[in-house]
Order: structure tokens, then C-alpha cells, then sequence
């Protein structure tokens, strides 16, 4: 249930960037919910490989780049795509910083094992 619900997610960020972001569009939810899926596959299996690879330009430019390897795995998955095309690299920015964002922020709701989670805040007397 935990995966649905990430994958969701990354769905809504995706959503999100096609709609906010120009030069990014998905055709129809079939290849949003796709590429959602194959972004994750791709963020848990080749990212952590190219953040080890270029770890040197990472440190060197502060971690700044870590949002250029995420435009290019965005990219990536694109080109498995018909109906989800990037425009440029911009786009690409812009669009994987949207999709980080939302995930973000969802993620404050969602606990470790990915479920829902109702945060009480409790008066102490």
C-alpha cells in the first residue's frame, strides 16, 4: 500500500509540473502514472550510482548539482514516453524541482512505512 501511495505521489508531482511548468506535458494519466512509476525505479537504482560517480562536482559546487542529475533522470524517463515530453533542460529544472517539492511537502503526512498519519498536537498542563 505504502509503494501505491509514493507512487501516487510522484504522480501528483508530475501532474503538477505539466501544469505549472512550460515546455513539460503528459498526454494522459496512463503515462503520468508510467512515468511516476519508472522515475521511482530509476531514482532507487541508476541515482544513487551517478551521485556516487559525480560526487566530486557535487561537493564542489555545494550539492548544487544534485538538481541538475535529477533534470537528467526527469529527461531520461521522458524518453521512454511518447506522451511525456521535455522541452529543454530548463524545463527539465524546473520540473524536477516541482516534482521534489511535492513529494516533500506530502511527505510530512506520510510516516515511514507509508501510511497516512494524523499529527495531534497535545496540550501539556
Amino acid at each position: 500500500m505504502g509503494f501505491i501511495l509514493r507512487v501516487l505521489i510522484v504522480a501528483l508531482g508530475l501532474g503538477l509540473a505539466s501544469a505549472l511548468v512550460p515546455g513539460i506535458q503528459v498526454q494522459d494519466g496512463r503515462t503520468l502514472i508510467g512515468a511516476a512509476l519508472l522515475l521511482g525505479i530509476v531514482n532507487a537504482l541508476v541515482r544513487p550510482l551517478i551521485v556516487l560517480l559525480t560526487l566530486p562536482i557535487t561537493v564542489l559546487t555545494l550539492g548544487l548539482f544534485l538538481l541538475v542529475i535529477n533534470a537528467a533522470l526527469l529527461g531520461l524517463v521522458a524518453s521512454f514516453f511518447e506522451g511525456f515530453t521535455i522541452s529543454g533542460f530548463w524545463s527539465a529544472l524546473l520540473g524536477s524541482t516541482v516534482v521534489s517539492l511535492t513529494g516533500w511537502i506530502v511527505s510530512w503526512f506520510i510516516g515511514p512505512r507509508g501510511r497516512v498519519e494524523l499529527i495531534v498536537r497535545r496540550e501539556r498542563f
